[in-house]
């Protein structure tokens, strides 16, 4: 198995995969996204191992398990299947995510393209989040934001693999699937143009000026626990290093804390409440002159 060569090519100008020769685990659940992130790794010369997990939430899923099976087997890639627990019942998207999460290894890079970068600078700003939400997500795990989800659903086609069509990127009480169908399509009508690009472009300058002003707020405010560091701090900068505590889980940006949270938790700082709750069932108090976390 091996992919159009033309089509590597010119995709592989807009990736952000580490240099040849290296070793990569690739997060590959059998839908066209993942599947042509197998592909280009390999058409970048990367030592790569597919991970796929198994929620059990769906009859189709060991048919997928072994689709991605076959996939490593065709690029001689390593194969590796996890198989975790989520139970039904509310939230069963992050659930499910957050078990994703902790079954993968650190560091394994994900299918995520431009137009998922789009929808999420979009979801972001329906959360209430501030600079970090209009960052997106970070290319460090997602080589793929400077490619177009149609561009590389045709070279897979044209690659002649085989991927899984998952029904529930159709299920519209799902937040992200109304801003693919509905928002984004109504958003491109009002400005007369294709919003992917300019929101792309958006979360990389977000990002470059976040970057920036995390370095400042690192150098001014060392240990973000200490509450006299964060009330001499400029505003900008302490507000950054409470968002670094809210975000724990969130490592590759694509779900930071609200303005609303940083918020709650910078009235602790400032004494105008002795604590708060934050998400995830955490609780943030002030005690002897140091922000304290209890997890719920």
């Amino acid at each position: 198995m091996r992919p159009a060569a033309a089509d590597a090519t010119e995709l592989l100008e807009r990736c952000s995969f580490p240099g040849a020769g290296g070793h990569v685990d690739l997060a590959v659940s059998g839908g066209p996204d993942s599947c042509g992130l197998a592909l280009l790794a390999s058409a970048a010369g990367l030592d790569a191992t597919l991970h796929h997990v198994e929620h059990g939430l769906r009859p189709a899923a060991a048919g997928e398990a072994a689709l991605v099976e076959r996939l490593a087997q065709g690029l001689g890639a390593a194969f590796v299947a996890h198989r975790v627990l989520v139970e039904p019942g509310g939230n069963l998207e992050a659930r499910a995510r957050a078990a994703r999460r902790d079954a993968l290894p650190v560091g394994v890079l994900t299918g995520h393209t431009m137009d998922d970068q789009a929808e999420t600078v979009l979801l972001n700003l329906l959360r209430g989040a501030g600079t970090d939400g209009l960052a997106g997500m970070s290319t460090s795990t997602k080589p793929l934001l400077g490619i177009r989800r149609a561009a590389l659903r045709d070279f897979v086609v044209a690659s002649n693999v085989a991927f899984a069509s998952d029904a529930s990127n159709y299920d519209l009480s799902l937040r992200r699937n109304l801003v693919r169908a509905r928002l984004l399509p109504e958003l491109n009508g009002v400005a007369r143009r294709d919003l992917v690009p300019l929101l792309a472009r958006l979360a990389t300058l977000a990002g470059d000026d976040a970057r920036y002003l995390d370095e400042l707020a690192l150098a001014a405010i060392p240990d973000p626990l200490d509450v006299a560091s964060l009330r001499l701090a400029p505003v900008a900068l302490r507000r950054r290093r409470l968002r670094d505590l809210a975000r724990r889980d969130d490592v590759d940006g694509s779900h930071p804390p609200s303005v609303a949270e940083v918020e709650r938790m910078e009235a602790v700082v400032m004494g105008v409440v002795v604590a708060t709750e934050l998400a995830g069932g955490r609780r943030l108090a002030r005690r002897n002159g140091r922000l304290d976390f209890e997890d719920g």
